[in-house]
């Protein structure tokens, strides 16, 4: 099967990678003057203006982290392990729990590392530490993680281990939990879009369902939630895997691979979804309770070759230990290293590293994007809709800009004649609580009213009426054929996904050109078959036919 990336046979290279174990090095980048991470050389008896000036930098820096910082005490600003003997740590750590004490932010000791200097032998330490405080605008830090991989490598398993905190018994029971449909839990495969949460702790403990009975309690409690979107794996359900990618836009993915069946079926083409939509990939390799050493060691080879062939480029890291799990975090950033968990949903091996990483990881977005966004007119993309006896039309997705509040006046479309329709927002639940209001990058799902005798469909957004996004019936775009057994003319009719949009259009004109080939690029104008939709130009784009693929950009749209 042909896919976005390519992947070569098995290396001779060794088992580990090359990244495998490295230690912490001596030195770190230097400190930047953005971002959520502070260097600390000590925190020694400060002034009662020094303390207040370490506060106001404390609280720069969890803006810059939406809710979290990282704080690594005994290093100089160059970025230098220096460390500190016992009574200066114990000190330093002294005066950072009351920085944080005044901001109402908890501290969290990720790890520690001792120090011994070439011509002093006294051991001195360094400490990283999680700082967190859920922004008061905020009921916790929200991470979206989508869920990949070929069918039967136990991602639906693996989510109902992370998120009811009982280990599966070997026979499929954990994943009971997670299937929404009578036919998925027959056949053990995921067919539909299911979300799932976890919450942490102000001290990094997870909240799962084996502690707190309801989502509800779990929302309530946590200070930091983990929604996963569990996608399909197989072929015949690609096109619900691309609309929850697309649609859901999430932070993070996990790429799921059996250590038995190592990189097989829908593998790489997942991978190269998620790589053309700029989702950063963190694989996990399951079922390592099942594989010999001879399998592990195969299936390693096979995920170091797909995730350094041409579209990808990255190294892989293994991460073995809760050090690695940390030091993982800053390495996914970077975007030139894709950490490799090995887990066992029945025997529990590597389950709490994966905890470790999840709590530790990072919103991909910036606070300046973020506060970018809740700035521009709302606009929220419809991914869901409900039809409930006692409460009327539903709708559920995602606000991609903006602010909506319960009792605001807004409009959905667009209908098939490209209008918007005025309702009215009477509630809004957001992971099973009602709240009033959900800001941009938030999911939630929201009761309409005055909108009953409309056909409001998956796709449709809510917005202003005066600023509304464009809607269009033709666009043009920017685009890259990945893969076509002959040429495409125009005339070639293809699905679209654009954001939540999914369509048939069709290909009406190739500038500059008759035809397109297999990697080949070039500017074409699209028509949506059926009705008008909402494009913003510069949206990614998606599409997909039989065996055809590519990817590109909305580059201009011609409004309805």
């Amino acid at each position: 099967m042909e896919s976005f990336v390519g992947l070569s046979g098995p290396s001779n290279q060794d088992l580990e990678s090359p990244l495998a174990s490295d230690p912490i090095p001596d030195s770190l980048p230097p400190e930047a003057a953005e971002g959520n991470v502070e260097y600390k050389l000590k925190l020694i008896n400060p002034s009662q203006s020094r303390l207040e000036h370490l506060v106001t930098q404390m609280k720069w820096r969890l803006r810059e982290g939406q809710g979290e910082a990282i704080y690594e005490i005994g290093v100089d600003d160059g970025g230098t392990l220096v460390g500190l003997c016992e009574l200066e740590m114990d000190a330093s750590m002294k005066t950072l729990y009351l920085m944080a004490d005044k901001l109402g932010a908890s501290i969290n000791i990720l790890r520690e590392q001792m120090i011994t200097g070439e011509s002093d032998l006294t051991p001195r330490k360094v400490t990283e530490v999680l700082i967190r405080k859920v922004p008061d605008d905020q009921q916790s830090i929200e991470i979206r993680v989508a869920v990949l991989g070929n069918t039967d490598v136990g991602k639906s398993t693996l989510l109902g281990v992370l998120t009811q905190g009982d280990m599966d018994n070997g026979h499929g029971s954990a994943r009971l939990n997670v299937f929404r449909h009578l036919h998925e839990v027959r056949t053990g495969r995921t067919s539909s879009i299911s979300c799932e949460i976890l919450g942490f702790s102000s001290s990094g403990c997870p909240l799962t369902y084996n502690t707190f009975y309801t989502a509800e309690d779990i929302y309530d409690h946590a200070t930091k939630l983990i929604t996963f979107i569990d996608l399909a794996g197989h072929q015949k359900y690609m096109r619900v895997t691309v609309c929850g990618l697309t649609g859901h836009s999430p932070h993070f993915a996990l790429l799921v691979v059996s250590a038995v069946t190592g990189v097989a079926g829908t593998t790489k083409e997942h991978l190269g979804l998620a790589l053309a939509l700029g989702v950063p990939i963190v694989v996990v390799v399951n079922k390592v309770d099942l594989a010999s050493t001879y399998m592990l060691q195969q299936t390693r080879h096979q995920v170091e070759d797909l995730l350094k062939g041409p579209g990808c480029k990255k190294a892989c890291f293994y991460v073995e230990c809760v050090d690695d799990a940390y030091g993982a975090v800053s390495m996914l950033i970077s975007g030139n290293v894709a950490p490799v968990f090995s887990v066992s949903c029945v025997s529990g091996i590597g389950i709490d590293l994966l905890y470790a990483f999840l709590n530790v990881i990072p919103p991909s977005i910036s606070v300046k994007e973020k506060e970018r966004l809740i700035q521009l007119p709302n606009e929220f993309q419809i991914d869901e809709t409900f039809r409930l006896s006692d409460v009327g039309i539903v709708v559920g997705g995602l606000l991609t800009q903006g602010i909506i509040k319960e009792g605001d006046s807004t409009s959905v479309g667009p209908l098939e004649d490209g209008s918007f329709f005025p309702v009215k927002i009477t509630s809004i639940h957001r992971h099973k609580t009602p709240c009033r209001v959900v800001r941009a990058g938030e999911s939630a799902t929201l009761a309409l009213a005055g909108c009953q005798n409309i056909n409001i469909r998956k796709g449709m957004v809510l917005a202003n009426f005066n600023s509304h996004p464009p809607v269009c019936q033709f666009f043009q775009a920017q685009i890259n054929l990945l893969f076509h057994t002959g040429l495409i003319t125009s005339g070639f009719q293809t699905t679209v996904h654009i954001g939540n949009v999914r369509q048939t259009a069709t290909l009406v004109k190739i500038m500059g050109n008759k035809s397109l080939a297999t990697n080949d690029k070039g500017t074409v104008i699209f028509r949506f078959m059926k009705q008008p939709e909402c494009v913003r130009p510069g949206a990614q784009l998606l599409f997909r036919e039989g065996r055809t693929k590519g990817i590109g950009q909305v580059t201009q749209v011609f409004q309805f």
